[in-house]
């Protein structure tokens, strides 16, 4: 509202605006616009929605914060959901919670193992997610694992163990046989 005011080209009082439509928020509904601060669910479901049909992917907090003029704030969502994670699957996205998610990074972990022929490391991981969005950062699979000393060994131990229920050999000293 601050910047319709100062605009010089604006003819109109935004109190104008306000008595014509009730209120600020609803002539931005209106006019196609989604009001940051006081969004309605099914509005933030849908922009979630196009965001992600944009991206080619599930949307991020990260995401949210590079388009903060254009979308509301990842708080938001967090305060009218819950959590982010819990809005994108209102918004129909596959967000793994828990155990699931733990799951996913070990099945993950094990076909990067494939690929490079040993266990991954920290390093390995954060390179391989530059390349697929569909990995979870480094970050967040160490901290699956309360970000404390050896998490990524306990990763790996787990990586492997699956690997083994594979039917792939794994060396003491990770590499694959």
């Amino acid at each position: 509202m601050r910047e319709f005011a100062a605009d010089p080209e604006t003819t109109v009082h935004p109190q104008t605006v306000i008595e014509h439509f009730g209120s600020w928020n609803e002539a931005k509904r209106t006019a196609g616009l989604v009001p940051r601060r006081f969004a309605r669910r099914e509005e933030l479901v849908g922009l979630l929605r196009d965001l992600g049909e944009e991206l080619g992917r599930i949307p991020t907090a990260k995401d949210l914060d590079e388009r903060r003029g254009s979308m509301p704030s990842k708080s938001l969502y967090w305060h009218t959901f819950g959590s982010l994670s819990s809005a994108l699957r209102e918004a129909g996205f596959d967000v793994p919670v828990g155990e699931e998610r733990l799951e996913r990074a070990v099945e993950q972990g094990a076909a990067l193992a494939r690929t490079l022929k040993r266990l991954p490391k920290f390093a390995d991981w954060a390179e391989a997610r530059r390349e697929d969005d569909a990995l979870m950062t480094e970050w967040q699979v160490y901290r699956m694992f309360d970000a404390r000393r050896g998490a990524w060994s306990t990763f790996q131990f787990l990586i492997r163990e699956q690997l083994l229920e594979e039917g792939v050999d794994v060396g003491s000293d990770g590499r694959l046989a």
